[in-house]
């Protein structure tokens, strides 16, 4: 059987079939006798009586008996050359709009709708599908085109694409078999337990139990954490009280603005300390999972998931980086027929397309390496950068031999990735093109067609003949008039080409450089979704991130331990951790948004006071009794679901299955109308959603599938719907994973924070404090954008499920760049102290000097306990303290700026900062440094408050003993800004053997600016409070 290419595009209603260009042979048996199928390429084939089978008797446009069958049953049904439409021949079914024929008699297959179709020809609907959507082409297309060039070596076989909308193999044999075995296994099933036999006693108790349980910080530890947090607070009351009721008169504007930002600090401490009353952590028993869902002999009864990586631009996102990413996906420790991979290319580059069509071939052999010495992590260049000690005793011949030949294997595959990224650097004018010449479809990157593209080819086997996780590639559809929405609406088309396709219960979101380093962390995941006690509630389970490439130091805290090691295991106390993005496992139905489902609540006792005279509970009773409602009770189920009352798709499938039975009522109709207004006009989506625990399609060919799917990525599918409003990710903020998070626990729904020991993820962190500040500006624009919306969390939700300790977390997250501003102005006042000669604190009695040494002492008290129960080390904290000073009064306040112009004028505003790799030293790339105006004010900071040390140092000198003393309090302040800012210097100054060009010129700067304040002030000339002094004209000796 033969191949072709398909390329297709919902709104334009076309798809495009190429036939693979080395097929010689079939255009020498279409021009001898044209009795070849212009779709398929097989023989047209003979009826029941020898006769030619001509399924057009207008044109007698030469088609097999199969494509006639698809196209009249799926397709347009009409002659694809002249537009006549088809009439049913003899011995074929009746299809819908058939007119009534007295010549045929066959009432025998009139009505016979069962399918005729084998599965060997299933490729065949396909193939007929592609050409009775083509817009008015002629059925022989020519391109007549420029030459285009190739982005591969052009040799390559087009079976190795897979099949799909860009490339398309005879793979549907595979589907067909693959559905008939899950069927097979699901029938010989049934709905026996799997618990009732095979398992003895003890394993079966073991298997009923918790896969999951919460671990409580020891009260010895959090005990002293508590009782600190309180006093602080009392302690902070007086140190107020004290500084309100003595004012600095000789510098009251000074001591406005200090005492101004000092309550701005106090507030933001409180919103942040007390959503951090109750931490947790959390352990799993992947071997309960084991026994309860794995029983030996029998199918595995995990739950399917669907990954989704994302990718915008292949020159800035290495197309490495997100092949072992993919590789790390496709070699999890996970049912392989339950894990399917789902790519998107955001930007519909060529080369991303063929970096993961050479991932596919590579998977083959990595894979089963990776399962047979259970190898960690799955990614072959963090595992291969990796030092293993050849002489250790333990090691097997075996592996070490195929563990070089694999390396090997892996270095071949690198010098291909990146043969094709050098070659896409100079990319042509007019653009690439494909294997057989066909331009690619997203040589327009802003518009283009939806692309789809099951990778893979041998049905998706490896050498050793095990089967492997699905690899899909989209690229969703992109016009010009069209708002895509970013991150947030790519994410919202995996969501739904993911629900056509393998419509997975849970959903993995990860970064195009975020890997599986635990090759068991959707088991970990799991262990919570699947919790048959409090796995229901469950909306999602966020990892921490985890990073590579961070020098020892962490210089510009990447590792960020203070609010994943301590923040989130607080949350998890409460309502469950925010979502931040990647290494979060979602429930499918959660992303609906839909409600969590009520706990069950026991049974309450009867009240017998009625009979001694109390008409409390009876009046109680006459409120609750039920009134009868009028309201259809399909449409009072909607509703309920709505609201999140109970599940959602339970309360859904009534309705459902009546529109699909053919109920005719007006009530159907507004049910149907309201599932389409929802989720958008699709019904074999809007079927998935109502699919108990994902169950996938039955009926629906892969065809169908795959148009539909094309369909779903449309740029106008989501128009009058509620995607990205109240299903999907939610729009309207750079940081679209939190605010997701948020609509989630608004409807009642938990999360849970797992930590395994082995770290599940790991990704690339900025390596230099321009990219680092970049990452920061994003994250801080983000809640600024959540604050100024109608999802600001200081009233969005209100009576819903959202805990109050949680809204106190979420307000914390989205006002804390507004504390950027009085940070600014707190971190100016020692430069402006010591350079007036004022102070903003008077001179300190007994009592003052008391509740400052009290609040110093709570302070550092608090973090040194908070420390203690959380194992963050003391560098990990102090690096967390200098870069809140740092991204405080750079990136926070840009951000603040930057998100009152856009609300305000709709003007949208980026700080891009790019970082320039070099590969001459270990951690180098940390001192290259890429100038932005994020660095502008906390440089400022720097230069002033070294500059008024040294003035202060001037003055101190100049006036003597009493002077030092005053000068010590206004130097430690100056001091606290510049250690805190320490970090900052060190970028600034670059490296040892060569510093920065701007580092040269903001020294010129400061030495002008040094040098006329020096001339100014004359530190070192007595000042007297006295008459001026003037030349008098006499000599004096």
């Amino acid at each position: 059987m033969s191949s072709g290419l398909v390329v297709g595009s919902h709104n334009l209603n076309e798809l495009l079939v190429i036939r693979r260009h080395g097929d010689s042979s079939r255009n020498e048996r279409e021009n001898l006798n044209g009795q070849t199928c212009q779709i398929c390429g097989d023989e047209v084939g003979l009826t029941a009586e020898g006769e030619l089978f001509v399924a057009c008797n207008e044109c007698a446009f030469p088609i097999c008996r199969t494509c006639y069958e698809y196209e009249r049953r799926e397709g347009n049904q009409v002659c694809p050359q002249c537009k006549t439409r088809f009439k049913r021949l003899k011995g074929w079914t009746r299809v819908e709009g058939d007119e009534e024929e007295d010549d045929i008699d066959d009432l025998e297959n009139e009505f016979n709708f069962e399918g005729r179709s084998n599965g060997q020809d299933m490729h065949h609907a396909f193939a007929a599908n592609a050409i009775s959507c083509l817009s008015g082409l002629p059925h022989d297309v020519v391109h007549t085109g420029p030459q285009l060039l190739l982005l591969s070596n052009g040799q390559k076989d087009l079976a190795a694409y897979g099949y799909g909308s860009v490339a398309w193999k005879e793979r549907m044999e595979t589907w067909k078999q693959e559905k008939e075995k899950l069927q097979l296994v699901k029938s010989d099933n049934g709905s026996q337990d799997v618990y009732s036999d095979g398992l003895d006693l003890p394993l079966m108790d073991e298997a009923r139990q918790p896969l999951s349980r919460k671990l409580p910080i020891p009260s010895s530890q959090i005990n002293p954490y508590r009782i600190i947090i309180v006093i602080r607070l009392i302690v902070l009351g007086f140190f107020f009280h004290y500084r309100v009721m003595h004012p600095v008169n000789n510098a009251y504007a000074l001591w406005l603005v200090s005492v101004i930002c000092e309550i701005c600090f106090a507030l933001s401490w409180i919103l942040d300390q007390f959503p951090k009353w109750l931490p947790v952590d959390r352990e799993t028993y992947l071997d309960r999972l084991s026994l309860r869902y794995e029983k030996e002999g029998q199918p595995s009864q995990l739950s399917r998931v669907d990954i989704f990586v994302t990718t915008v631009d292949p020159l800035k996102e290495s197309p490495l980086v997100t092949a072992n990413t993919v590789l790390s996906i496709l070699a999890v420790d996970y049912p392989v027929d339950k894990v399917s991979c789902y790519v998107s290319d955001d930007g519909a580059s060529m080369l991303t397309f063929e970096a993961l069509s050479e991932t596919s071939e590579f998977a083959r052999k990595w894979v089963p390496f990776c399962k047979k010495f259970n190898v960690e992590p799955r990614a072959p260049e963090w595992y291969f950068s990796q030092k293993i000690d050849y002489f250790n005793i333990q090691l097997l011949p075996s592996f070490v031999r195929e563990r070089r030949e694999m390396k090997r294997e892996y270095e071949e595959f690198k010098i291909q990735i990146n043969a094709l990224v050098a070659k896409a650097q100079k990319a042509p004018g007019e653009g690439w093109a494909m294997q057989d010449g066909t331009p690619w479809p997203g040589n327009n990157i802003r518009d283009h067609p939806g692309m789809i593209q099951i990778l893979g080819q041998s049905g998706r086997h490896d050498d050793g003949g095990n089967e492997l996780p699905r690899l899909v590639y989209v690229s969703r559809e992109k016009r010009p008039r069209f708002n895509h929405h970013k991150k947030a609406g790519a994410m919202n088309a995996l969501v739904r080409v993911s629900a056509v396709l393998t419509n997975a219960p849970y959903l993995l979101n990860l970064d195009f450089d975020h890997y599986i380093n635990n090759s068991k962390a959707l088991r970990e995941a799991m262990c919570f979704m699947m919790d048959p006690f409090q796995g229901k509630r469950v909306c999602y389970v966020q990892f921490p991130q985890k990073f590579n490439g961070i020098d020892r130091q962490d210089q510009y805290s990447n590792k960020n331990t203070v609010f994943f090691d301590i923040n989130m295991k607080c949350l998890d106390g409460i309502q469950g951790p925010i979502c931040v993005g990647t290494g979060c496992v979602f429930r499918r139905l959660a992303l609906y948004g839909y409600g969590a489902p009520k706990p069950e609540k026991p049974p309450t006792r009867t009240c017998n006071c009625w009979r001694n005279g109390c008409c409390g509970c009876f009046c109680l009773r006459r409120k609750k009794k039920k009134q009868p409602n009028k309201q259809p009770k399909t449409e009072m189920k909607t509703r309920n679901t709505k609201l999140g009352d109970a599940e959602a798709s339970p309360l859904l499938f009534t309705a459902m299955d009546d529109i699909e039975e053919g109920k005719e009522g007006e009530t159907f109709a507004l049910s149907e109308l309201k599932l389409e207004k929802k989720f958008g006009q699709s019904l074999i989506f809007i079927s998935s959603t109502l699919l108990e625990d994902g169950e996938t399609f039955k009926g629906y060919s892969p065809a169908s599938l795959l148009r539909e799917a094309i369909h779903v990525i449309s740029c106008g599918y989501e128009d009058k719907t509620e995607w990205g409003k109240e299903v999907g990710w939610i729009y309207g903020s750079v940081t679209e994973d939190i605010l997701t998070g948020f609509k989630m626990h608004c409807h009642g729904w938990r999360s849970v924070y797992c930590i395994p020991a082995m770290p599940a993820f790991k990704g690339s962190a900025p390596i230099n404090l321009s990219d680092r500040l970049q990452e920061v500006l994003g994250s801080a624009l983000g809640s600024i954008e959540i604050f100024l919306s109608r999802h600001c969390p200081l009233w969005y939700g209100d009576g819903g499920g959202l805990k109050w300790l949680e809204r106190i977390s979420y307000i914390n997250f989205t006002v804390y760049p507004w504390t950027s501003i009085p940070l600014l102005a707190y971190c100016t006042l020692p430069a402006v102290c010591l350079l007036s000669g004022k102070f903003i604190i008077p001179k300190l009695s007994s009592a003052g000097s008391l509740w400052f040494l009290s609040l110093f002492i709570c302070i550092f008290a608090t973090s040194i306990l908070e420390m203690r129960w959380s194992g963050v080390s003391f560098n990990e904290w102090w690096r967390n303290e200098q870069f809140w000073v740092i991204g405080g009064v750079s990136a926070q306040l840009f951000a603040v700026f930057q998100g009152l112009l856009k609300v305000i004028t709709g003007v949208d505003m980026n700080f891009i900062a790019t970082s320039k790799v070099r590969d001459d030293g270990e951690f180098s790339e940390q001192y290259a440094l890429e100038w932005t105006a994020l660095l502008i004010p906390p440089t400022t900071l720097l230069i002033i408050n070294m500059i008024g040390v040294i003035v202060g140092i001037a003055d101190a000198i100049n006036y003597g003993y009493d002077s030092w003393g005053p000068f010590f309090g206004k130097f430690f302040f100056a001091f606290w800004v510049i250690i805190h800012l320490y970090p900052l210097l060190k970028g600034l100054s670059g490296r040892e053997d060569r510093t920065p060009t701007i580092i040269v010129v903001w020294s010129i700067l400061l030495a002008s600016i040094f040098s006329l304040l020096w001339v100014r002030l004359d530190p070192f000339l007595p000042k007297s409070d006295g008459p001026p002094l003037v030349e008098c004209g006499l000599d004096c000796y």
